[in-house]
Parts: structure tokens; C-alpha cells; sequence
């Protein structure tokens, strides 16, 4: 287990001054000061100060040689978040690029999810779709994650497996995706500690018991190494011996069921040169001298992996008759094995790399799935499995006849590969040879298959059993795009039917529920262009009849709701009124500190109930409770027309303004509106613009892009409380304010 320095701040000035031209160096130290002050005062679970943490994260980014908006971005990456500094600060003092790559790693706090599983994958799918904007948003996310993995002893247990599961699941295959190679191991390993601690402390305390052998070992098979290569025109960079990671060791366990004491290739051989042709001579040269073992071959170079990785693999039969794997690269080989993609946006005589995103780098293009699978859902959960599946999961390699290597992930089909290289090739598939001899359209391609799809300009397009054949959500969303298109002006008629029907049903008026302005309305709330866009959506059944129906009837039934309430508060009120007239003669008073004079009774505690929250300006009336003296209770409570109902002898209450009031009343408003970026935000100026008192805030997002948010907040009377949800009204995107019961 390896001990990693912590930097000083000097550290990684002293740094990037190393590689860095001066103005770059200075915007540097200026990120560094913002987020010292930022976190001023904060700590971090270990106890230490929190700036220890942004300042680690710069460090690796230093160390991979970023750029000067990257480094800045990794002191600043958790201002926003964490401290009372604003996205537009950053932007104002840092820049555009250096605001984008915080703001992308800045999780979505401001609105409480469901569940912490729903938050987790927003916050992935919203990592990964700014990455496909900027890269630099993902290398910071990965040294992040890296320094927290570092100090995750300071965690709770729960928390600890929590964030491991979550490590090894997203960042390092992401990492490995990107290239990164020294960051993805340290993920694997790191996570392997808090995940299964036992297996990793039983691999790294039979790695420690044998080492001086297999060190030895290696010396030995490294000195061979050199003796065979004499003579040849090779000039070798460097000969070493790289200890395989505890991760690998694991999987290698787990995956086929041995014991530690049955793996043998522990520790490979990398041998650097100049150049490619040098590469295949060292192939060449220790291939003559020991026996390699069938299948263990792996050519990079010719065929690199999707990551950029290059360098060839060969395991043979070395001294002792044991297993050793050599591993042959050049210099620029193994930097981009280690650094990845980061080795593209690596710092070089004051000049950045052009490449900033996914789109000017046709090495990484399955950033293109990552927006194909957002495009193919509205859920987030479901994004991220297929995420998982697509990008992160195991993956084969075919080729097409013109030599072409295609990457699929592993159960992909001929009809996954046709759609992967061209939707009208997909979309006129007949049929596919794999390797000379034709198969049906359900076999799963296999690493080295040479598959060539068969066309034909006749044909009458794909049929739907094929969503039940492919295995890719590109596959899958070309063939429904297919049959939306064709069928779309049939299915607008379909869902116009479906949705009048269901609004019949529930008993409105159709003609005025779907009209034009309305339906247009609802249709541009969930993303569509158009009112036939969403009749269509419900006829192919990408939208549920039943939730565009609630929306579309959603201020009528909000407008019914008010009347009954209206109507509810006028009996109570004429209730009230008959209470009082019985009640006049009697002039006994008591009164209670919160201003409330109750008439007919004394000596006895007067309390605002929780339920309705009463405020001075609110009707109000009480009632004597058992043991709780009177409760108070406004007059639309339902609590009161209970009380009403079950006989409950109510007593005549109201305020008194000459008596000591309270400075404040806690009173609740529930705000429903449409979901959008910034609505809560809104909210929250909107109220602090008139009460200084915002006590808690809650959000929580149905299924319909509706949100329903819930504020306590402390008002002085019942006129301050009408302009606050006045101001709340005229928020764009809010349609419903109002006073719950508990």
C-alpha cells in the first residue's frame, strides 16, 4: 500500500511554474487565494482545514501537466457548492472555460430527491453531458474523486463501501475510458480496500512475504531481456519491472476461482524504445528466446484500444519455467498509457491543446454515445445503466470487410454493427455473413469476427421484432425513430383519441381541456415542438395517457380545488358566526402572550396549533383540548370541521393587536410549478426579498416534470404572508401557491 505525499500549496506553484508561462503561473495563484479565503473557517471530516482538499486536487492536475484553467478549476472545483461564492464570480474573475469545468463538477444540492440512488444519477448524467462540452470537467471529477478515495478512513463504514461501490462502478471505469491509466489503477485499488478489506489485505500481505523472490526473479529476467537484444540496432529507453495491481490480482481470483499462490504473472516486464519498428523487433527478439504461451498475444499497436492505449502484450515461458508477461511501447505509447486523454491537454511551450471537446477528438468518439443514450431517456437511472452497459461494460472487437475495427459492446449483434456505422444501412439490413458464412440476425459477434452486412435498396425497412434483436439504445432508438416517423401521422390521431377519452372519463369538458393554446402549452413544457409531437408521443406510448391528461388538466382541477376550499371556509365561517352570537353576553377573557384573547373562559394555557399554523390577520377560532388546555386554530382548518362534525364545543377566539405579539410566526407555503434550472433559485430571492425568516426548504420532482416546493418561513402577519405568495404567483413556471395542512 503506497504512501502519497500531501502537497503544499507551494508544491504545485513551484509546479506549474516548471511548465507554465508567468500569466498562466499568476492566474494560478489568483485561484488558489479565491478558494483560500472561500473556505476559510471550513474543515474537513479528518479535522483538517478544508483548503487541504482543492489543494491536493490541483496538485495531481499539476502533476499530469494541465493546463492553466484546469489547475485553477481544481483549487475552485468546490467554491460553488460549498461556500457563498456564485458560478458568475468565477466567471467574471477566471473566465468562461475555467467557470464551465466547476460548474460541471458542482453536484445538484438545491433540490432534495426522492431517494439518494435518484440524486446520484443526476449528478452523473449532468458529469458526463458537461464532459462531452469540455473533457477538462472530467479529469478534474477523476482527481477529486482520487484525493477523496485517499482520505476515505476518516468516513464512516456505511459511507466508505457507499462511495468505493460508486468508484469502482463509475470513475475508474470512466478513468480507463479516458486512457487515464495512473489514476484508474489507484481508483481500483483504493476501492478494493473499503469494498472486500479482507482480499486486500490478505493479496497485499502475500504481495509483502515473497517479494525479495519475485524481485529477484525479475532482475534476473530483465538482465536476459537486455543479453538478447545486444547487438541489435534498438535503442531502449528504459527496462523495467511493473508489479502487477491489487485490483487485477483480485479479479483474477475472483473471476478464476485461484488462489493467490496459483497466479504466476504478478510481475511484468515493460520494455520502452524510440519507435514502432523497434517495438516489433523486441517482439521478435524475446519471442526467440522463450516460448510464448498461445493466445496470450495482444498487438495495440495495430489495433489500439478505444482509450488510445497502444503497446504489445506477450505472456510467455520465461526462466524457471514461469509465466512472464512483457509489455513493449514506445516513450509517447506509455505517456498516453498513463496520462490518456490528459496527455492531449498536457501544457507545451505556452501553446493548449485545440482539442477542448469530445467533437474535435474522433479518438473519443464514444463521447457520441454518451449524448445518443441521453437522447434515447428522460431517466436518469435508466441513463446510467445503459451507460454502464454501453460504455463501461465488456466490449468486442470486429472488423468489416475493409478492414475497419468496429467496438460493440460484448452480446452485440450484425444488426447493432449496421446501425453503428450508418442508420440506412441499419435501416435496409437483409442479412449478415460473419467470417464468409451467413448467420440469422440474432447472433452475438464475437472478438475478430470479420461481419459484413448485406443491403438492399428493396427493402421495406426494419421490422419491429428487431427492438427485441439489438442490444444497443442506438440500435434500439434508430429502429422506433423509424417507425415514429412512419407512423406519426397516425399516431397523432391515436393519442388525440386516447387523451380524450381519458379526460371524458374523468369528467371534464374535452373541448376545453384540448384546445390549441392549452395542449401547445403542455407540449413545450415536456420538450416537444408541438401539440401533434405530443398526441404523437402518446400514441407511440412515450408518454403515459394518464400523466399528459393530469397535466393538461391540472389548472382546472387547481381552480376546482380553490372553489371547494372557498366554499368549505364559508360554512366554517358561518359556524363561527352563530358561535359568536351565542357567546356575546359573556365578557370573561383570557389572553395568551401570542396576542389571542379568548372570550367565556380563563385560566387556561392558549396554544397555536401546528396543523394550520394560524397568523394575526387569519380567521381563527378554538377549542378546549384534554390536558392541553386551548388549541387555536384557523378557521379553514380541517381539524376545526372535525371537531365540528364529532359535537366539540368550540370557543371564540381572535387577536388582539394591543397585546405583545410575537416578532415572527412560522407559517408554510407549498409552491407547485413546472420543473426548470433556476426555478427554486427564484423562489428563494422572491421570499428573502420580503421576509429575512426562510427557515427550511424541501423539493421534491414527480414523474411529470412537475415540483412541488415546500417553505417554512417566519412572517409578522397575515398581509406579509398574501405578498410573499403574491411575489411567488408571478414566478414564471409556478402555477399553484398555497397554505398546507399538516
Amino acid at each position: 500500500m503506497s504512501q502519497t505525499k500531501v502537497l503544499e500549496s507551494n508544491d504545485v506553484i513551484n509546479k506549474v511554474a516548471t511548465y507554465m508561462k508567468p500569466d498562466d503561473v499568476a492566474m494560478v495563484k489568483k485561484a488558489l487565494k479565491f478558494a483560500t479565503i472561500a473556505h476559510s473557517g471550513q474543515k474537513r471530516q479528518s479535522g483538517e482545514a478544508y483548503i487541504v482538499h482543492p489543494v491536493q486536487v490541483a496538485g495531481i492536475l499539476a502533476n499530469l501537466n494541465m493546463d492553466a484553467e484546469t489547475v485553477s478549476a481544481g483549487f475552485l472545483h468546490d467554491v460553488v457548492e460549498d461556500t457563498g461564492a456564485e458560478l458568475s464570480d468565477i466567471q467574471e474573475l477566471f473566465g468562461s472555460d475555467v467557470a464551465l469545468i466547476v460548474d460541471g463538477v458542482t453536484k445538484l444540492s438545491k433540490i432534495k430527491y426522492k431517494s439518494h440512488k435518484e440524486q446520484l444519477a443526476e449528478n452523473h448524467r449532468k458529469l458526463l453531458l458537461a464532459m462531452c462540452k469540455d473533457i477538462r470537467v472530467m479529469i478534474v471529477k477523476l482527481a477529486d474523486r482520487l484525493h477523496n478515495m485517499r482520505t476515505l478512513s476518516h468516513l464512516k463504514p456505511d459511507k466508505q463501501r457507499r462511495i468505493a461501490d460508486e468508484t469502482i462502478e463509475i470513475y475508474a471505469p470512466l478513468a480507463d475510458r479516458l486512457g487515464i491509466g495512473t489514476i484508474k489503477w489507484e481508483l481500483e485499488d483504493l476501492s478494493l480496500r473499503y469494498i472486500n478489506p479482507g482480499q486486500y489485505y490478505q493479496i497485499v500481505n502475500s504481495m509483502n512475504s515473497k517479494r525479495k523472490q519475485r524481485v529477484d526473479y525479475i532482475n534476473e529476467a530483465i538482465a536476459e531481456v537486455r543479453d538478447s537484444l545486444k547487438g541489435m540496432d534498438i535503442k531502449i529507453d528504459a527496462i523495467y519491472g511493473r508489479p502487477k495491481h491489487l485490483y487485477s490480482i483480485y479479479k483474477k481470483m475472483h473471476n478464476k476461482h485461484k488462489k493467490f499462490e496459483e497466479i504466476y504473472d504478478l510481475f511484468a516486464i515493460r520494455v520502452i524504445v524510440e519507435s514502432v519498428k523497434d517495438c516489433y523487433a523486441v517482439l521478435g527478439a524475446v519471442h526467440s528466446k522463450w516460448k510464448p504461451m498461445p493466445g496470450r498475444f495482444k498487438d495495440y499497436i495495430a489495433m489500439p484500444k478505444a482509450n488510445m492505449y497502444q503497446s504489445l502484450h506477450t505472456t510467455l515461458i520465461g526462466p524457471e519455467g514461469k509465466l512472464l508477461e512483457i509489455q513493449i511501447r514506445t516513450a509517447e505509447m506509455h505517456r498516453v498509457a498513463e496520462y490518456g486523454v490528459a496527455a492531449h491537454w498536457a501544457y507545451k511551450e505556452g501553446i493548449k491543446s485545440e482539442v477542448k471537446s469530445s467533437n474535435d477528438n474522433t479518438k473519443l468518439n464514444w463521447f457520441k454515445k454518451i449524448i445518443e443514450l441521453q437522447e434515447d431517456t428522460d431517466d436518469a437511472s435508466d441513463f446510467m445503466q445503459s451507460v454502464k452497459g454501453e460504455l463501461f461494460g465488456d466490449h468486442v472487437y470486429a472488423f468489416t470487410p475493409n478492414g475497419d475495427v468496429l467496438e460493440l459492446p460484448k452480446g452485440a449483434g450484425p444488426l447493432d454493427m449496421a446501425y453503428t456505422i450508418h442508420t440506412d444501412i441499419g435501416n435496409h439490413t437483409t442479412g449478415a455473413r460473419v467470417n464468409g458464412k451467413i448467420v440469422p440476425l440474432d447472433y452475438r459477434i464475437k472478438n475478430s469476427d470479420l461481419v459484413e452486412i448485406m443491403t438492399s435498396s428493396a427493402s421495406t425497412g426494419p421490422s419491429r421484432d428487431w427492438i427485441k434483436l439489438v442490444s444497443t439504445s442506438k440500435a434500439r432508438h434508430k429502429i422506433k425513430q423509424y417507425f415514429r416517423k412512419r407512423d406519426h401521422d397516425k399516431m397523432v390521431e391515436t393519442g388525440r383519441e386516447m387523451l380524450a377519452s381519458n379526460i371524458k372519463e374523468a369528467g371534464f369538458n374535452v373541448n376545453e381541456v384540448l384546445n390549441d393554446a392549452n395542449v401547445t402549452k403542455s407540449a413545450k413544457r415536456l420538450d416537444y415542438k408541438n401539440a401533434d409531437d405530443l398526441y404523437a408521443a402518446v400514441g407511440f406510448g412515450d408518454q403515459q395517457v394518464n400523466t399528459v391528461a393530469h397535466r393538461l388538466t391540472s389548472h382546472i382541477r387547481a381552480a376546482q380545488e380553490l372553489q371547494r376550499q372557498e366554499a368549505e371556509q364559508r360554512d366554517i365561517l358561518e359556524e363561527h358566526q352563530t358561535i359568536q352570537n351565542e357567546k356575546k353576553k359573556n365578557k370573561k377573557k383570557t389572553t395568551s402572550i401570542d396576542g389571542i384573547v379568548v372570550e367565556g373562559v380563563s385560566n387556561l394555557l392558549v396554544r397555536l396549533s401546528h396543523c394550520c399554523s394560524p397568523i394575526p390577520g387569519d380567521e381563527i377560532v378554538g377549542y378546549i383540548t384534554q390536558g392541553n388546555g386551548i388549541s387555536v386554530h384557523r378557521i379553514d382548518c380541517p381539524n376545526v370541521k372535525k371537531s365540528i362534525a364529532t359535537g366539540q364545543r368550540l370557543i371564540n377566539v381572535h387577536w388582539d393587536d394591543e397585546l405583545n405579539q410575537r416578532e415572527e410566526y412560522a407559517s408554510y407555503l407549498e409552491i407547485d410549478g413546472y420543473n426548470r434550472n433556476g426555478l427554486l433559485n427564484d423562489i428563494i430571492k422572491s421570499i428573502n426579498g420580503i421576509s429575512k425568516h426562510l427557515s427550511s426548504v424541501q423539493g421534491k420532482i414527480h414523474n411529470e416534470k412537475t415540483v412541488t416546493v415546500s417553505v417554512e418561513i417566519g412572517v409578522k402577519n397575515l398581509n406579509q404572508l398574501n405578498l410573499i405568495i403574491d411575489h411567488i404567483k408571478n414566478i414564471p413556471d409556478v402555477y399553484v401557491v398555497k397554505r398546507p395542512f399538516k
